[in-house]
């Protein structure tokens, strides 16, 4: 996801979406731990998505 996509967010849209995606970041890690996730780079995806969103975020409060 691209940061001008989420830019107009509201901030509670892009609390829920912070939530969201550390869920599933938690699972994903849990399945690495495991051996049952076949693509790594999943991992890096979302924390790269939860970083764009709390930097929305920090904008979007200032």
């Amino acid at each position: 996801m691209k940061f001008s996509d989420i830019k107009g967010l509201k901030y509670t849209e892009l609390n829920k979406q912070v939530v969201d995606l550390r869920a599933q970041l938690f699972e994903m890690k849990m399945k690495h731990s495991l051996g049952q996730l076949s693509n790594t780079d999943e991992i890096r995806r979302i924390r790269r998505d939860i970083a764009r969103y709390k930097t929305a975020m920090t904008a979007n409060k200032a």
